[in-house]
């Protein structure tokens, strides 16, 4: 099943979320690899002054990536973000997607993030100025919310509407307040309901983990396609077990440990190509830990892993580490959802 953004036709309707710190250009491509319809970049400042610096040069790095090209930005002042939208698009973007969402706090005391939810004349200056500067280049805008700022002021069903009649295209909406963070069970009931209020896609977002998460998030919303966070962590294979999932009702065996070690390799030889050796081998380290985390041995080794300082005993160790574990099994151990999903507020902003 595919879905319409502007000019763009979506692959599937299964998503991988904007996630600071994670969903950078090799991530992405990863998640498209295995089966995610389409993917968001990490959040770009539209602080002008930052533009050139080494994080937001890489955050807007594009290279090779196959389209459609979506970009997330964020701000508080509605012509930057009309600048900022006119500098993505210059640098590729083929999408602008508008942040609502991220809870952080280094985020929200500038109040940006969700805590524009609370200021809704000022969110609706900034979208329709953001529309405004994207629709000369016929570049459609989505918008990624939460369902209010806290409990007592859900506002999310109220927005939506305002959001599609200034233009955007597209909402994704997580389920819950910024006042959650991430905490607690997501709620689906505002989605349904802001998908029931608008005539533009929905996306539903929040503890998607399983592919009986995603099918019955869908049930429940009647959202247009569901973005995957967290729960790609170590796990990007999960689009393609959810979309099999989806279409045959039955269950897609684990990948096999080979097939693993070719993916994760690759993965940082493109991970080292964008952000050099010093600090590709720091950063890396968190997405081997993700993979690991619920393997044999794997916490060991991820201690063993976390004070190697150079790429090429880097790659050694990780292929070395599943090598072994091949011998011990020819598949990945089957997938058993966490109650809940641990992860930094941080390196979650803005996803799932």
């Amino acid at each position: 099943m595919t879905l319409q953004i502007g000019t763009h036709t979506l692959e599937n309707r299964l998503f991988a979320a904007p996630m600071a710190g994670v969903t950078d250009r090799p991530f992405r491509m990863l998640c498209r690899e295995l089966g995610a319809g389409y993917a968001v970049s990490e959040m770009v400042t539209s602080r002008k002054e930052l533009w050139n610096t080494l994080k937001t040069s890489r955050r807007a790095n594009h290279d090779g990536e196959p389209g459609p090209i979506a970009v997330q930005i964020a701000g508080t002042d509605a012509a930057m973000m009309a600048e900022a939208t006119v500098y993505n698009i210059e640098r590729g973007a083929q999408i602008i997607d508008i942040n609502m969402g991220c809870p952080a706090k280094k985020v929200c005391n500038k109040w940006a993030g969700s805590a524009l939810m609370r200021d809704e004349p000022l969110a609706l200056e900034i979208v329709q100025a953001v529309v405004d500067a994207a629709q000369p280049f016929n570049v459609p805008v989505t918008l990624k919310m939460r369902t209010g700022w806290s409990e007592e002021h859900r506002n999310a069903v109220k927005l939506a509407r305002d959001f599609e009649s200034a233009g955007v295209q597209m909402l994704t909406v997580h389920g819950r307040t910024r006042e959650q963070g991430y905490k607690g069970r997501a709620e689906y009931d505002t989605i349904a309901a802001v998908k029931a209020a608008v005539r533009i896609p929905v996306v539903a977002n929040g503890d998607i983990r399983s592919p009986e998460n995603a099918r019955d998030v869908l049930a429940a919303t009647g959202a247009d396609a569901v973005m995957i966070g967290r729960a790609a962590q170590g796990r990007p294979w999960i689009f393609r077990e959810i979309s099999h999932f989806l279409a045959t009702g039955t269950h897609l065996a684990p990948p096999l440990v080979v097939e693993v070690r070719r993916l994760l390799l690759d993965h940082l030889v493109e991970h080292y190509a964008l952000y050099g050796e010093f600090s590709g081998v720091r950063t890396a380290r968190k997405h081997i830990g993700w993979y690991v985390r619920t393997l044999p041995d794997g916490e060991a080794f991820r201690a063993q892993m976390n004070v190697i300082e150079d790429s090429v005993a880097q790659l050694r160790a990780v292929g070395d580490y599943l090598d072994g574990l091949a011998d011990r099994m020819d598949r990945m151990p089957v997938y058993q959802a966490a109650e809940e999903l641990s992860g930094e507020e941080e390196a979650a902003c803005a996803a799932d």
